[in-house]
């Protein structure tokens, strides 16, 4: 199975994406994008979505751009920032996209918007490339 391929059955079977509802909707190498309707169970104790749910979608996106080389890449630093609040009604989606690869570092771009193009995070990430291949989805 190729590296593409493997990554997209590996990030369908994730069980914390499943949780929290995220599907990779586009892939290609050094570019991801993952969606995520919100909830009232996302909320913070202001009624708007949690922080920490607009992270794991970024991680999500991050995640499977770095790893879209085949390799399996980890993070290294993530810096958010967080422009606006989204809605507990939002489908919500990060799109990350590579600014860079060395042969151990690479840095993504990664923004959340929601349907209507608002910019809710902008975050800038960087991974370290183990050099190993993706593991199979098979476990083998």
């Amino acid at each position: 199975m190729e590296g593409l391929d493997r990554l997209r059955v590996l990030s369908d079977r994730e069980p914390f994406a499943l949780k929290m509802g995220m599907q990779l909707t586009a892939l290609k190498e050094g570019y991801a994008r993952v969606e995520m309707d919100c909830t009232p169970e996302f909320a913070n104790f202001f009624g708007t979505v949690h922080g920490g749910a607009i992270f794991s979608l970024i991680d999500e996106a991050f995640g499977a751009a770095a790893n879209s080389c085949g390799m399996v890449s980890v993070a290294l630093s993530v810096n958010v920032s967080y422009l606006r609040p989204a809605n507990t009604r939002d489908r919500l989606y990060a799109e990350a996209s590579e600014v860079s690869r060395s042969r151990r570092i690479s840095t993504y771009h990664i923004q959340v918007k929601d349907e209507l193009g608002k910019l809710i995070a902008n975050c800038h990430a960087m991974a370290f490339i183990k050099g190993e291949p993706l593991p199979s989805p098979s476990g083998e």
